[in-house]
């Protein structure tokens, strides 16, 4: 398991069918910010509407609160948040499309079972490193929700932004191997 696996974002489903839980994963590209309001205000939308707004369908989302920009980056710092409080509203959004997600932390059953059922993978970063992770992040855009400051929905573009394999397409989940052991 010690290859590394680049990725380039946005991914379809079928370029993660082969990723193993406990992979490290460098992934390029754009994905989307988003935490605990913005998925309520997507489960609103998805609710009213039938479909994910913005374009959502098909991206990865980075569950993380940038802070203001920093040493001439978008971001001074960038980190995961955990990703748990996110569990409410996941299942629904990845049957709704979208493909991956990162955090921290162990998810429920019920997000390692919907990765299972729509062959989704929830990645995981290292906390505590936000502000190297913020190297990465090569560009920003706010996309909506500016009323919910570090929370808004925002389109980033990474480059190696260093992730593992927390939970893969076969529901095979690295937090509940290492209990076992």
């Amino acid at each position: 398991m010690d290859e590394v696996k680049r990725i380039e974002l946005p991914a379809t489903r079928a370029a993660f069918s082969d990723l193993k839980a406990g992979q490290k994963v460098l992934l390029s590209g754009f994905c989307y910010t988003m935490r605990d309001a913005g998925h309520a205000r997507t489960l609103e939308y998805l609710k009213n509407h039938g479909e994910l707004p913005y374009g959502l369908e098909g991206q990865t989302l980075f569950y993380a609160g940038p802070t203001p920009p920093s040493a001439m980056r978008p971001f001074g710092a960038i980190g995961p948040t955990t990703a748990s409080r996110m569990d409410f509203a996941t299942p629904q959004l990845l049957e709704a499309g979208i493909v991956a997600m990162i955090g921290k932390g162990k998810r429920s059953d019920a997000v390692r079972k919907a990765c299972l059922d729509t062959s989704s993978v929830y990645f995981v970063a290292v906390g505590g490193i936000a502000a190297l992770l913020a190297k990465c992040v090569v560009s920003d855009e706010l996309i909506a929700w500016e009323d919910l400051g570090t929370e808004a929905l925002r389109r980033i573009e990474v480059v190696d932004l260093p992730v593992y394999v927390e939970i893969d397409v076969s529901g095979a989940d690295l937090y509940r191997e290492i209990e076992a052991i």
